[in-house]
Order: C-alpha cells, then sequence, then structure tokens
C-alpha cells in the first residue's frame, strides 16, 4: 500500500495552474499554424480519398440509430481503418491534423497515427474532453492513451471525473493497461480500487465495469484475489446496481473456468 500512496500523492499534485491549461488547450484548438506543411496535407487529402472508397451509409444510419453519432460518419470499418493506418508511418502532425477534421473515421485513425511518445498531457485532455461517445473513447484508450506515459495518472483521474464520458473512459483505460502493460507490477493497479466502489452504482457503466474487473481478475493470482475482495464489498454496498454488480462479478470470477484463465 506505500505504492498506492506514494500514488496518490502523485496524482494529487500533478495539477497545472488553470490559467496554464487555458491557454494550452486554445493552442491545441489553434493547432492549424503548425499543420500547414506540404507532406502532411499531401498524406491528409490522400487518406480522405481512402475513406470516401471504403464508406458505407448503411453502417452509419445503424450506427446512428443504435446511439453512436458523429458530426460526420461515413460508416467504415475499424477493419478497413486499420488497414489504412498501416499504410503510413508513424506521424504526430499528421494525427494531429486527422484529429482536427472531427470526422469519425480521421480521428480513429488520429489514434491509430500518433506517436505515443509525443501525446502530450494536454492533447490528451482536449480530445479525450471532445468525445462524443463510447466508440471513439475506446478507441483512443486502446490505440494511444495506453501507450502513452499519462496512461495510469489520467486513468486515475478520469475515474473521478464529471461527465459520463470521462469515468467511461477512464475504467476502460484501467482494462486496457491490465491486458497490456505486461511490465507493470500488480502494485500498480493497486489505487484504482478505491475508485470502482463508487463508479459501481453507475448503471450506465455496467458493461466497461464488469469488463475491466474481469481483465484485471485474469491478470494474476493477486489481482484476482483483490478483484474477489472487491465483488464481495460491493455486495455490501448500499446501492442497489452495486450490489448486483458485485453478485455477478463474484460468481464469474470464483467459477472453474475463470480460474483457468488466471495468468501465473
Amino acid at each position: 500500500m506505500i505504492l498506492a500512496s506514494c500514488f496518490s500523492f502523485f496524482t494529487a499534485s500533478y495539477q497545472k495552474p488553470a490559467a496554464s491549461m487555458i491557454l494550452n488547450i486554445l493552442n491545441l484548438k489553434k493547432m492549424d499554424f503548425i499543420l500547414d506543411n506540404q507532406e502532411t496535407e499531401r498524406k491528409f487529402q490522400q487518406i480522405l480519398v481512402l475513406i470516401k472508397s471504403r464508406k458505407s451509409g448503411e453502417v452509419a444510419d445503424l450506427m446512428s440509430k443504435s446511439g453512436i453519432t458523429y458530426k460526420t460518419n461515413w460508416g467504415v470499418s475499424i477493419i478497413d481503418l486499420r488497414e489504412i493506418a498501416k499504410q503510413f508511418d508513424p506521424d504526430h502532425l499528421l494525427a494531429l491534423k486527422l484529429w482536427n477534421k472531427q470526422w469519425r473515421e480521421t480521428m480513429i485513425l488520429a489514434t491509430l497515427i500518433d506517436e505515443p511518445n509525443l501525446v502530450t498531457e494536454e492533447q490528451i485532455d482536449y480530445w479525450t474532453k471532445t468525445f462524443e461517445n463510447t466508440e471513439i473513447a475506446e478507441q483512443a484508450s486502446a490505440n494511444l492513451w495506453v501507450k502513452t506515459k499519462f496512461a495510469y495518472i489520467k486513468a486515475m483521474e478520469w475515474c473521478r471525473g464529471k461527465k459520463h464520458i470521462i469515468r467511461f473512459t477512464g475504467i476502460h483505460l484501467i482494462g486496457r493497461l491490465a491486458l497490456t502493460d505486461k511490465s507493470a507490477i500488480d502494485e500498480m493497479f493497486e489505487p484504482f480500487f478505491d475508485e470502482l466502489p463508487t463508479l459501481a452504482k453507475d448503471s450506465k457503466l455496467n458493461t466497461v465495469f464488469y469488463r475491466t474487473v474481469l481483465i484485471m481478475g485474469m491478470r494474476s493470482e493477486y489481482l484476482h484475489n483483490q478483484t474477489i475482495e472487491l465483488a464481495q464489498n460491493l455486495q455490501m454496498s448500499d446501492a442497489e446496481n452495486a450490489v448486483k454488480q458485485g453478485e455477478e462479478l463474484y460468481e464469474e470470477l470464483t467459477s472453474d473456468y475463470f480460474r483457468t484463465t488466471i495468468k501465473n
């Protein structure tokens, strides 16, 4: 728990003056002045053509009807977007230009093409605050945020966020870290267990919460025991939704099948 205390101190002290943050966000909104590069523009225009060549109005309509809305959505599949991304080398400036276009496809491609080591805290904050739905939150979390040096700090910060989409992104990012960050010690995940009981009360977060806890439980025997303890505590909550989550998680986490999935 010493590590957890250090983590909490770090997150509490990891703040910037409000004026500085505002200026940084304003700078991000006016990024066009650094994006006027002929080679970047050539790649950008090429990508727009590739997107339109794979458009599907039917898919876009289905997404809209299911509540996944964007300012512009060409209905290109994630598989096709990944194929497009493979045609280009990682490029931070191109990613920024793609994000500024604000099409569904260009934003997802931005998360696939960007260079994690060049991503700034201000960029992470600005992009995340503008998420319109859970699809783009999941894509950014899985494709880019999890690979940056800010991942653990932001996951903790966003779990305490006021907006639903921010909390969703925080929980999703915890799951991605548990799944992909093989080098992290298990104790890095301890601080998140202090945040999860509150998040379990929100029924809108049920699916991402459930999946994330299971992913952590599969990571190691140590975290498996931690998730079982979490499930037991949730069953004693004064919130009906948290109790239900606890019951379902406990049943799954203690099943014979689940035990075979735990990493050694």
